[in-house]
C-alpha cells in the first residue's frame, strides 16, 4: 500500500524550485504519494514544534529546539554565501541602540542572529511581505528582509547591516551562512526516513539539471513570486547545487551556529550536527 508523506514547505521561489520536480512527477517517489503544504516559515517553524507534518521546511536557527522530535535532512538546504537576510532602515533615520525592528519570526535564523547582535533593540514580528512597508511607513525604525525581498526594496531604504556581516563576525571567516533546511518527524519508521530523503535528494537533483525548463513551469503557473532574471539570481543563491546534499563545510557551519546559541543561552548544551542526520549506515547494512 502506498504510504503518503506530508511535505510543509514556505511559498518562497527555493523551496517551490527544489520540490516541484516531484509535484510534476520528474523524480521516481518509489511508490510515495507527497502531499504538498505550503505555510510562511515561521507558521513552519512553530507547527514543527507541535509535531505537525512528516517532513517540514525549518530555519536552522530553531533545530535544537526539535532535535527529539525530528532529524535533520541532508537535502533542500539553503546558505548564504556573502549574502543573506538584510537589515534595512529609511535613508533619513538614524537607529538608537533600543531601535524597533520588524523580523519574520521569534525562530527564523535571521532573528537569532539578529538579536544575539542586536540585543538591546525591540523585535516585533509580522508577515516578512509586510515588513517593507513597516519600514517605509515609519510603523518600525528598521527590519530585515528576507527571501526574494532582498533582491528589491523601496529606493527611500538602505541596508544598515547585513546578517552575512553579523555572522562572519559571530563565527569567523570562512563558514556560508545557514538559513533554512528540511527535518523528517523521527516518528516515521527508519527505513521509510531513508527512502524519502533520498527521493528528495533526487528532487533537487533534477530540479537543478532542468532549471529552465522548471522555471518557465513556475513561472506560467504563477508559482514564484518574482520571474525572469530575478528568479534565477534568486536561484542561484539559495537553490543550487550546494543544495542537494550537505556539505562538511556547511556541517562545520551548522555546528557553529548550534555552539553560538549554547554560548547565549538559547539551548542547554551544544549539538553536532551529524548526531542529528538520519543514519545512512543502515541502509548500507540492508544492501548487504
Amino acid at each position: 500500500m502506498p504510504h503518503t508523506i506530508q511535505l510543509a514547505h514556505s511559498p518562497d521561489a527555493d523551496d517551490i524550485f527544489m520540490y516541484y520536480a516531484i509535484k510534476f512527477g520528474w523524480v521516481d517517489t518509489k511508490g510515495y504519494t507527497f502531499e504538498n503544504i505550503g505555510l510562511d516559515i515561521e507558521t513552519l517553524n512553530i507547527e514543527a514544534m507541535k509535531g505537525t507534518y512528516d517532513v517540514s521546511a525549518i530555519s536552522f536557527g530553531m533545530y535544537p529546539l526539535i532535535k527529539e522530535e525530528y532529524a535533520l535532512l541532508r537535502t533542500a538546504v539553503s546558505f548564504g554565501e556573502g549574502y543573506g537576510p538584510k537589515l534595512i532602515r529609511r535613508q533619513d533615520k538614524q537607529l538608537k541602540r533600543n531601535f524597533k525592528v520588524a523580523l519574520s519570526g521569534k525562530y527564523t535564523t535571521n532573528a537569532m542572529l539578529f538579536r544575539t547582535y542586536y540585543p538591546e533593540a525591540r523585535p516585533v514580528y509580522m508577515d516578512f511581505l509586510e515588513i517593507e512597508e513597516a519600514v517605509v511607513s515609519g510603523a518600525v525604525d528598521a527590519g530585515v528582509l528576507i527571501h526574494e525581498s532582498i533582491l528589491n526594496f523601496d529606493e527611500s531604504l538602505e541596508v544598515e547591516k547585513e546578517i552575512w556581516d553579523i555572522w562572519v563576525e559571530l563565527a569567523g571567516e570562512g563558514l556560508p551562512l545557514p538559513l533554512g533546511g528540511m527535518a523528517i518527524r523521527r516518528s516515521l519508521p527508519l527505513n521509510r526516513a531513508i527512502d524519502v530523503e533520498n527521493i528528495l535528494i533526487d528532487g533537487v537533483k533534477v530540479a537543478n539539471e532542468k532549471k529552465d525548463e522548471l522555471c518557465t513551469k513556475l513561472e506560467a503557473d504563477n508559482l514564484v513570486r518574482i520571474s525572469d532574471k530575478l528568479l534565477t539570481k534568486y536561484l542561484d543563491m539559495y537553490a543550487s547545487d550546494e543544495s542537494v546534499e550537505l556539505s562538511a563545510l556547511q556541517l562545520k557551519a551548522l555546528d557553529r551556529l548550534y555552539q553560538l546559541g549554547f554560548e547565549h543561552g538559547l539551548w542547554e548544551c551544544p549539538i553536532k550536527t551529524e548526531d542529528y542526520l538520519i543514519p545512512k549506515e543502515y541502509s548500507e547494512l540492508r544492501e548487504q
